[in-house]
Parts: structure tokens; sequence; C-alpha cells
């Protein structure tokens, strides 16, 4: 009888650890996503900050704007660096000033979710790319 028992007690381990692992993986898999992400999102925010403090100073072009963002995402290794749409608006109002407006739209990709998800559901759509914004607006010097 005890045998049976301590054979009943291994099998239910068995089946507990089948399905927790696969849930801590997920869960671990998503956090790193969510940290990558975020980077992805600084990154993007220091880039839009750059290319406001180009586009403030007086006699600068639009070139030298989207250049001054697209550089600085290249040197942060941003995959979609170079087609990332930049959005220039040089004419914000801030109270008695005139500012100008830096705004980044770039499709983000879950690199490891997207696979684990097709694991488990074949049919999914997470392998779209999600949208993340950065908008930065700086005072135009006279």
């Amino acid at each position: 009888m005890r045998n049976r028992l301590i054979r009943l007690g291994r099998s239910a381990a068995g089946y507990e650890a089948a399905m927790t692992i696969p849930i801590l993986i997920v869960l671990g898999i998503g956090v790193v996503e969510f940290g990558r992400a975020y980077q992805t999102w600084q990154v993007l925010m220091t880039a839009a900050r750059e290319g406001a403090k180009v586009a403030a100073t007086a006699g600068s072009t639009d070139a030298q704007v989207e250049s001054a963002v697209r550089t600085y995402m290249t040197s942060e290794h941003l995959k979609h660096a170079a087609t990332t749409p930049v959005v220039l608006d040089r004419h914000v109002t801030m109270g008695p000033a005139t500012g100008t407006r830096i705004t980044i739209q770039y499709p983000f990709e879950l690199m490891m979710l997207n696979p684990a998800v097709q694991l488990v559901r074949p049919d999914s759509t997470t392998s779209a790319p999600l949208t993340m914004s950065a908008v930065a607006i700086m005072r135009n010097e006279s």
C-alpha cells in the first residue's frame, strides 16, 4: 500500500511540474521582452530629444534633424532606424514662444514571445509588430 502511495505522489508531482513549468517559462520570457521594449522606448525618446535639440537651433534644416535622429537610433542598434518615420513640426505654440515637436513611430517586434505563443496557438496574431511612439518638444532659439 505504501509503495502505491509513493508512486501516486510521484505521478502527481510530474503533472504539477508539467502544468507550472510552461507558465514560468512564458512569465520569464515576458519579463525579458518587457525589458527590451522599455529599453527601445528609452532609445526612441532620446533620439527624439536629439532631433528636437538640432531642430531648435536657428538655421537647421529638416535633413539635419532627421539625420540626428537616425544617427542616434543607428548607434543604439535599432533594426528599423533607416525606415522609421520621423515627423517634424516646427510651429508648436509654447506660450509666447514657438517650439519644435519631433514624433517617431517605431515598429517593435516581440522577439521571443511570438514563437512561444505560436507553439501554443498557431493561429495567433501576436507576430504583428507593436507601434511605439516617442515625442519630444523643444523651444526654438531666436
